[in-house]
């Protein structure tokens, strides 16, 4: 353990190590906590200040152990992991300062369960920090993710219902293979029998899930992450093929996995994947890039180009007129 770990979260230490064993001596403790027997005797004597339970056996198989019936808080956390905790719900879950909201009406269950000075600083921080809403961020069911992922967890394919941005419903049976959280959306990884290839699902836009009892299993040395980015722009209804004339190593700065696979072209580069909104492809991961570029396929993201691009010839017009700007 490292050396400047305060006296607060070595006594934690010592009463989850009391916990996990029915009999532990000081010699053990002082070996997990990185300190003498001594300061071992002395974390435990901070918990039994503290209230907890502790109880000492001599002989050749005694030791410290939680008294038997004791009831425990179910938690307890030091004023770092605490302040770390309110942070991350806030920085994930910028509702949760909101009245109503069930993430930070949790949140608060757990300060007021935290020790009184703990709990201090923890309320503090979660009165007086505010976090800016992501636009980007969508609401995701809980139903649905642990519905998810207990599918996973168990190695069954479900079947699940699934509606587009664009509106379109249907159902797909799929073996699910992980629960990934990208950007502030979390997408379901899989495997789709229907289409025979892999898929990502917004999880936000699943309506529903119903459980087989077909077993599934995801590839060996799966890295979800890593697939999920490969896999994004691909699978959707509206195909896309855009071709750049700027080199391969300059566009794929710019291209994220969603839009995409870029394939090399001479001194070009042409980007071949599917979307299920044109205009959102067109407006943004087409507009902002800084190369010029001529739409080769797909006829919806053709007219979804073609309405930005006369959106933004009207914006040089004066006065709403025709005319060329002088």
């Amino acid at each position: 353990m490292p050396s400047d770990t305060s006296p607060t979260a070595r006594a934690l230490l010592a009463l989850e190590l009391l916990q996990l064993r029915r009999t532990t001596t000081a010699r053990q403790l002082a070996d997990r906590l990185g300190v003498t027997e001594r300061a071992a005797r002395r974390y435990v004597g901070v918990l039994r200040e503290a209230g907890v339970p502790v109880e000492s056996e001599r002989g050749p198989h005694g030791g410290y152990r939680i008294r038997r019936g004791a009831r425990l808080p179910p938690v307890a956390f030091t004023q770092d992991e605490a302040l770390g905790l309110v942070m991350a719900v806030l920085d994930g879950h910028p509702t949760a300062t909101s009245a109503g909201d069930p993430v930070g009406a949790a949140l608060d269950r757990v300060i007021r369960a935290l020790p009184e000075q703990v709990a201090r600083q923890a309320a503090a921080l979660r009165t007086h920090a505010s976090a800016a809403p992501d636009r980007w961020r969508a609401t995701v069911d809980p139903a649905t993710t642990s519905a998810l992922v207990t599918a996973i967890a168990e190695g069954n394919r479900v079947v699940i219902a699934y509606e587009s941005a664009g509106g379109r419903r249907w159902e797909t049976e799929v073996d699910p293979w992980a629960v990934v959280v990208r950007h502030g959306r979390w997408y379901l990884l899989c495997h789709s029998h229907h289409a025979d290839a892999i898929r990502t699902y917004r999880v936000d836009r699943v309506r529903a899930i119903t459980p087989t009892r077909t077993p599934s299993r995801p590839p060996a040395n799966l890295d979800p992450v890593a697939v999920l980015e490969e896999n994004l722009g691909t699978g959707w209804e509206f195909p896309t093929r855009v071709h750049f004339d700027a080199p391969l190593p300059e566009v794929a700065e710019w291209v994220r996995p969603s839009m995409g696979r870029l394939e090399a072209r001479g001194s070009g580069c042409v980007l071949v994947g599917s979307t299920s909104n044109p205009a959102m492809y067109a407006q943004e991961h087409l507009a902002p890039l800084p190369f010029d570029f001529r739409v080769e396929g797909g006829d919806e993201l053709r007219a979804a180009v073609a309405t930005v691009a006369t959106r933004f010839t009207a914006a040089l017009e004066p006065d709403g007129t025709s005319q060329a700007p002088r």
